[in-house]
């Protein structure tokens, strides 16, 4: 089940790449995710387990700050990122959040972490001054490095406020309010009468190796929202009752590898032998943070 999810966030990346190459921005490119994710999940909830909707007025403030910082800005974010930079190379610079956390939780929480956190940081920095070749004086698009890096920390922020939210509520309705307040957010950023609605019928070229193919552009949303949120967050939380935390996260960092195989095999995005070997160090530093906490 996480390896599914992983597979089909890693699918998404390139999903929202195409719609993103449509001339789309950032902003209505998450508005749209998180809508239709509120949409689709708020509904499955309502007609099955209603009751687990029930808010108190206590709770709004966390939640509603989870959805704004934690749900909404990482996805703009990330979206950024993987407009300016090839998807596993944003996906790397992402997947430091695990070990944002686990400093947070030595140095800010007082938590036991043991020495190796040290270790890990040290691998994880190595490794990206690889992918990005810091050598070169930073070949890449810096304002999507630092998107990127943005991701990170708002994902750490993300894994954090879920983690003291869930002391009071279930994990598929916290991720329901995150959606609702996410939404409610871009709505006032860029109201929803102001949406391009005449894209929607629009034929999309699905660009690199696919770029002779087209796909309507409401197909292309619909996937994004069911397939790239809904289904593998419902996969992530059925594995959570057979698989402890920890390992889902160190399982879910399949995400980059697949990521990249997609992006290559559809885009044609290729890294070079040197990032190969940098976001395998990055992978490893990040797997050694997790064994940290």
């Amino acid at each position: 089940m996480v390896a599914t999810a992983a597979t089909l966030f890693a699918v998404n990346g390139t999903v929202s790449k195409v719609i993103l190459a449509t001339g789309l921005s950032s902003l209505r490119v998450s508005q749209v995710r998180v809508t239709g994710a509120l949409v689709g999940l708020g509904l499955v909830l309502a007609l099955t387990q209603p009751r687990r909707l029930r808010v108190r007025a206590s709770e709004l403030p966390l939640l509603a700050f989870f959805g704004v910082c934690g749900v909404a800005l990482v996805q703009w974010l990330y979206f950024v990122a993987i407009h300016r930079l090839e998807i596993g190379i944003a996906l790397l610079i992402q997947y430091l959040a695990p070990l944002l956390v686990a400093l947070w939780a030595r140095y800010v929480l007082g938590e036991p972490v043991r020495r190796r956190i040290w270790a890990a940081l040290a691998l994880a920095l190595a490794g990206l001054s690889l992918v990005v070749q810091l050598w070169k004086g930073g070949s890449l698009d810096g304002l999507g490095v630092a998107a990127a890096l943005a991701a990170a920390v708002t994902f750490a922020l993300y894994i954090l406020l879920a983690e003291r939210a869930l002391d009071h509520r279930d994990p598929v309705s916290l991720t329901c309010y995150g959606f609702l307040f996410a939404a409610l957010f871009w709505g006032i950023v860029q109201p929803w009468w102001s949406f391009p609605a005449s894209l929607i019928d629009d034929e999309v070229a699905l660009l690199g190796n696919l770029d002779g193919s087209h796909a309507p552009m409401w197909l292309l949303m619909a996937w994004m929202i069911v397939l790239g949120s809904i289904v593998p967050f419902a996969c992530l939380v059925g594995a959570l009752r057979h698989v402890p935390a920890t390992r889902v996260a160190m399982l879910a960092m399949l995400e980059p590898v697949v990521a990249t195989i997609v992006a290559y095999a559809w885009l044609g995005e290729a890294l070079g032998g040197i990032q190969i070997v940098g976001g395998a160090v990055v992978l490893a530093g990040i797997l050694l943070a997790q064994t940290a906490r």
